[in-house]
């Protein structure tokens, strides 16, 4: 149950995927830098020795001297061990391995499809999303059986899938889906305040903008900088950097970091439809269909973003895990950074600690009135006092509701086929992607492989039950 301001000094915290080697070590940063918390963190993984060596890293913080937060990190073997007396529970897993996730992204490759990021939507997003689902409805049984009154954080992807089945399966649940993609569109509305005006050091957060769509394809339609109206000036940014991209500083050079992009992607669909797509250019291009941006590799770099390879994340991990190593022997020092996540600033929210407004994924009551009910879209919310209240957004032009409900539809089968475990049913949510543009017979070989591929981790589904086309 959540506490009372007075008691935001013994708080606890339930961290699911607790071995992390980026989330974890974040909050680790964020919870230390904050000076109005402490509690502890208990942390579980299917890799218990991970949880293990994270708790040993986050317990080394307790006694310097320029850390705020006073937290104690405690390695549990089962997840009710962690979702017991929590007040707070955060989710950050990865479903299933880097093999599964070499799978989602680069099968569908020798088909044609390329996919920059391939955990969101097309064949890569609705794949992981099958195998994601069934961890999640775990998941949900443990807290609405250990802590229903805890409030839930989940930054895993497919957000959309996630934060839906957390309803579906406990619907009084307490979940806010959170997502940084917005953030960035902040700073680039920033950036453009410095070019195109000459203001400078403006935070992202003094950026008021309203927020709708859904995860990884959001939408601005309304954007302040104090009483300067933003949306007259991104026009005239748009038009001076279309052709050549916006590039910022050297070292996030779209060519240098797999991250990063010339936000021509943005910049196109603004050209288009006439609203500022408030995503990376790596997400918002796997919403369209895929001779738009994502038809080749060449075609990539002539947008100026990035195919990220699994094969980098597995060479990336090797890193992170050889850091860990250091930072738990003490070889290395712990950097205390702020992350730029806002979870920390929920979690003082929610103990009365003050207000919030900031982008999460809810189930809709109302704050997109043009989507369905129940459907997880992503709008301003206000976080209060064990209180949050989505913010009317209002409605979308309807070319975009029409582009953005299609998938919204389509999150809806997927998540249907993963609770039913309906292999014809998957297939037609996966034929339906503007990505997998395929004939019928290659689309069902391409779904099949796909699916054996990960059936590890699809549970009670029988994978090799023939499709009929």
């Amino acid at each position: 149950m959540v506490r009372t301001q007075k008691e935001a000094k013994d708080l606890q915290i339930a961290y699911i995927g607790g071995g992390s080697k980026g989330w974890a070590w974040g909050l680790m940063s964020d919870l230390a830098m904050e000076e109005r918390l402490s509690g502890t963190v208990k942390l579980y993984d299917i890799n218990f020795d991970a949880a293990y060596d994270n708790a040993m890293i986050g317990n080394s913080l307790y006694d310097r001297s320029e850390v705020s937060g006073k937290w104690k990190y405690e390695a549990v073997r089962t997840i009710d061990e962690a979702l017991q007396g929590a007040d707070f529970v955060i989710l950050s897993i990865l479903p299933g391995t880097f093999d599964e996730m070499d799978s989602d992204v680069h099968q569908p490759e020798q088909y044609g499809i390329y996919q920059s990021v391939g955990d969101t939507v097309g064949p890569g997003g609705m794949v992981r999303a099958l195998r994601t689902i069934p961890m999640y409805v775990e998941i949900a049984e443990h807290i609405k059986k250990t802590s229903p009154q805890a409030w839930v954080i989940n930054y895993t992807n497919p957000m959309s899938h996630c934060t839906r089945t957390l309803y579906e399966v406990f619907p009084d649940i307490k979940a806010v889906g959170c997502c940084h993609e917005v953030f960035g569109t902040q700073k680039l509305l920033a950036a453009m305040l410095e070019d195109l005006k000459g203001i400078r050091d403006i935070d992202r957060s003094e950026i008021k903008i309203n927020v709708l769509g859904i995860n990884h394809f959001t939408w601005i339609d309304e954007a302040y900088y104090e009483d300067i109206n933003l949306l007259p000036l991104y026009e005239e940014f748009v038009d001076k950097y279309y052709k050549q991209g916006f590039e910022g500083a050297e070292e996030d050079h779209w060519m240098n970091n797999h991250f990063a992009s010339a936000e021509r992607v943005k910049f196109d669909l603004f050209k288009k439809f006439g609203l500022i797509a408030a995503a990376g250019d790596r997400h918002l291009a796997e919403f369209m269909p895929h001779s738009w941006y994502l038809q080749s590799p060449e075609k990539v770099r002539e947008w100026k973003f990035n195919l990220t390879k699994v094969n980098w994340r597995k060479e990336n991990r090797t890193h992170l895990l050889e850091k860990g190593k250091r930072l738990k022997d003490g070889t290395e020092t712990f950097e205390l950074n702020p992350t730029g996540e806002e979870g920390v600033g929920m979690l003082k929210a929610l103990l009365g600690l003050g207000d919030l407004i900031t982008n999460v994924n809810l189930p809709n009551t109302g704050q997109m009135p043009d989507l369905p009910h129940g459907s997880v879209v992503e709008t301003n919310a206000l976080f209060s006092y064990d209180s949050v209240r989505p913010l009317v957004a209002g409605k979308l032009p309807k070319p975009i509701n029409n582009m953005v409900a299609h998938h919204v539809e389509n999150q809806a089968i997927t998540l249907e086929a993963g609770l039913k475990k309906d292999k014809k049913l998957g297939f037609q949510a996966f034929v339906q992607d503007p990505l997998v543009d395929l004939a019928p017979e290659q689309a069902e070989e391409l779904f099949e492989n796909m699916l054996i591929n990960t059936s590890d981790y699809l549970p009670g589904w029988d994978i090799y039950n023939s499709l009929s086309v």
